[in-house]
C-alpha cells in the first residue's frame, strides 16, 4: 500500500468525519499538498511525515511501507 494510501485511510478510519483541510490545519499543511499526497501525486517532506506520524501515532516505518507494524516500537 502507497503512503498516500495509508495516509487516506488513517485520516477516513480514524476519524471518518476528518476532512483533508481539517488535517492539513492540525498538522501545518496545506490542504492541496495533502491531496497530492494522498493521491501519491507527491512525496512528503521529513516534516510532513513526523507531523502526520504524530498525529496518527503510527512509525514512520510504517507509513513508508518498511514495516506492518501500525504502532511504534516498545524500547
Amino acid at each position: 500500500m502507497s503512503f498516500g494510501s495509508k495516509i487516506r485511510d488513517l485520516r477516513e478510519d480514524v476519524e471518518p468525519k476528518l476532512t483533508q483541510s481539517a488535517l492539513g490545519k492540525l498538522c501545518g499543511i496545506s490542504q492541496r499538498k495533502l491531496s497530492h499526497i494522498e493521491s501519491d501525486d507527491t512525496e512528503p517532506n521529513l516534516e510532513d511525515i513526523r507531523r502526520l506520524c504524530g498525529y496518527f501515532g503510527v512509525s514512520a516505518d510504517y507509513l513508508l511501507d518498511l514495516s506492518d507494524n501500525l504502532k511504534y516500537p516498545k524500547r
